[in-house]
């Protein structure tokens, strides 16, 4: 996260996204720096059948969309609009000058990326050889340790719907029903009032 003055004091302006609108397609030459200031984008792909895979969430506080701008490619997903945004946006070059003149800011960034790295990294194996449950309880996990600011011993509610988990770890919707029951049984997770805690 770059701190708002910031990235205001470097030309930022704001782009407003009803629930739904697309900020960016798949394949789109990347331009900006996007900041989330309110609301929810997920970035996304769909596979040949028009099954969505969603690549991440992001919230406030949260880029998203940046590594392109580092390395001279399209972007390699969709940036969809999950709830009513506000979106910072800050040109490539402007962006680069906010890092190059805040070693603080850069610092940030480069922790930043190596977070969703590892994210990437361990979710790739996850979705590639582990049963449902623990690819379910690992996505959580996840979520409760690096996204939340809760301390690790206090209950953690979910905030993603059963077809966000199903679009985030490759499983079908109905896998996760059953699976989110299963662990429930298992003591693993808690269901209160249709919501989900860990």
């Amino acid at each position: 996260m770059i701190e708002e003055q910031l990235l205001l004091a470097f030309g930022a302006h704001t782009i407003v996204l009803k629930k739904g609108e697309i900020l960016f397609e798949e394949g789109a030459t990347a331009k900006y720096f996007f900041q989330v200031h309110s609301g929810e984008i997920k970035m996304n792909n769909f596979n040949d059948e028009g099954k969505e895979f969603i690549q991440s969430i992001f919230g406030e506080g949260n880029c998203f969309g940046e590594p392109p701008l580092f390395i001279d490619k399209p972007y390699p997903a969709n940036a969809v609009a999950i709830a009513d945004s506000e979106i910072y946006a800050i040109s490539k070059e402007s962006f680069f000058k906010l890092l190059y003149s805040n070693p603080e800011a850069h610092l940030n960034m480069t922790v930043n990326l190596a977070q969703r790295l590892y994210y990437k990294s361990v979710m790739a194996s996850e979705i590639s050889s582990q049963e449902p449950e623990h690819r379910i309880l690992k996505l959580i996990d996840y979520f409760k340790e690096s996204i939340s600011q809760i301390q690790p011993d206090e209950k953690y509610r979910v905030d993603l719907t059963r077809q966000q988990i199903a679009d985030l770890t490759g499983l079908r919707v109905e896998t996760v029903i059953r699976s989110i029951k299963s662990l429930e049984k298992k003591g693993l997770l808690l269901i209160e009032n249709r919501k989900v805690f860990r």
